[in-house]
């Protein structure tokens, strides 16, 4: 048997070496010239570069009809591989740095306007609760969770290998939701998760490869997974009575609807200002205080670039968001009044140490710091403006060479991969696609 096949092998490479040498004696070249991988010529080289453009998805949203790049004369292909060049590094462009900038600030001042409250999407979340059984107050049971993503016709598995770009898979043609299993992600994570990618669905989201309209969707699904969580009226109830005993505490959110802390500041800011009339602040920083978000209607200024764009800006050194992590009690929740350009303000800041670590805090303006706990900290700091010393900096300058840590942030100027195009900054679908395949041949 086994000889039996390896004859059956080798005639099957002979057949195929046979058809190739047919195939360039009929094109008038050797068998090595015609499976070399490079291409033959410099103009069968421009002609694939343009087969591959008008390929790509940015070239095809032009709507233009499709060329043959072997009838075209040199000038006119020469002409349009640079017309197309053009349209597709602009349309990378669009999904760099400078378009994510433009799409926060345009979406925070719109999250400002309304005070960071969408009544669209509380009455959404409400109607979702009601048809999975919620009783209207206390925390969210896990039944209610599972019985919530049977509404919306998932079911939910933790499984392992799930690509570390992706927080969660949502498998559409067996309704299946995927989430890492527990050593990956804690349950209260887990279930921020569930309600974020079912989220999309509640909302009626459709893939849109708009890098505006995708922040936006992001931010829409993330609201709908803290209202299921933190329901609104049980949520509005606890900070009412918080404030009536001058109490509010984000923890308590936290600890009651078992959410993290960073959702429960998340969902602070959402109903605080609209039922309880105090203005507020919101900022997730690293250990060295570089903004990764941030969200405010007391009028506290955020440190900003020309264009406006605070994400990647570092906060000064006087603020909480750094003063935590230099604090002796790094651990508890740190309290502080900061005075900037001449405006005071109350904050409360906690450490997230697990990887990745980051600062998150959530602060009103002095006015308003009676209502919250933590208001009698002594802790009062004024943050100055950052001035360099001349002095240090003629001692210094072209003696120090340091070297910067890798950054996230730097990663996220370099263009997305074009096969398959993935609409989901930083997704490779490749690894979706495989993932899929392996869960499919199991089941």
């Amino acid at each position: 048997m086994a000889r039996r096949s390896a004859r059956y092998a080798a005639n099957r490479k002979f057949r195929r070496y046979c058809l190739l040498a047919d195939l360039a004696r009929a094109l008038g070249v050797t068998v090595a010239e015609l499976v070399h991988p490079d291409p033959p010529s410099p103009r069968v080289r421009r002609e694939l570069e343009f087969e591959g453009l008008q390929a790509n998805p940015a070239y095809q949203r032009l709507g233009l009809p499709v060329l043959q790049p072997s009838k075209l004369a040199e000038p006119v292909l020469d002409h349009l591989l640079a017309l197309g060049r053009q349209v597709v590094n602009e349309a990378r462009g669009a999904s760099g740095p400078a378009q994510a900038r433009a799409a926060n600030a345009a979406l925070r001042d719109e999250m400002r306007a309304r005070d960071n409250y969408f009544a669209d999407i509380e009455e959404v979340a409400t109607r979702s609760l009601a048809a999975a059984g919620y009783s209207g107050s206390g925390p969210v049971s896990e039944r209610v969770l599972t019985d919530l993503a049977a509404h919306f016709g998932f079911r939910v598995e933790r499984v392992q290998g799930i690509p570390r770009s992706v927080r969660s898979i949502a498998e559409v043609r067996n309704r299946v939701i995927y989430v890492p299993q527990r050593n990956d992600l804690r349950t209260r994570a887990a279930r921020s998760v569930v309600l974020q990618t079912l989220g999309h669905f509640a909302l009626d989201h459709t893939r849109t490869d708009d890098f505006e309209a995708y922040i936006r969707q992001r931010i829409e699904s993330n609201y709908f997974a803290a209202a299921v969580l933190a329901p609104e009226q049980p949520a509005v109830e606890l900070l009412e009575a918080g404030k009536a005993r001058h109490d509010i505490s984000v923890e308590d959110l936290k600890e009651v609807f078992y959410i993290s802390y960073e959702m429960a500041g998340h969902r602070f800011t959402n109903l605080v200002t609209r039922h309880l009339g105090i203005p507020v602040h919101f900022v997730r920083t690293d250990p060295e205080g570089t903004i990764l978000k941030a969200y405010e209607n007391d009028g506290i200024r955020f440190p900003a670039d020309i264009e406006g764009g605070i994400e990647g800006q570092r906060v000064p050194r006087q603020w909480p968001e750094r003063q935590a992590w230099e604090s002796s009690d790094s651990f508890a929740l740190h309290y502080q009044h900061t005075v900037i350009e001449g405006e005071e303000y109350w904050s409360v800041t906690y450490l997230e140490t697990e990887s990745p670590a980051a600062a998150i805090t959530v602060g009103t303006t002095e006015e308003h710091a009676r209502w919250f706990r933590g208001r009698e900290t002594l802790r009062r700091i004024t943050a100055r403006p950052s001035a360099a010393d001349p002095s240090l900096i003629a001692r210094w300058d072209g003696v120090a060479w340091p070297s910067a840590s890798e950054r996230s942030f730097v990663l996220a100027a370099l263009p997305p991969a074009e096969r398959p195009f993935s609409p989901y900054p930083g997704v490779d679908l490749l690894d979706i696609y495989r993932f899929l395949d392996r869960r499919e041949r199991q089941s």
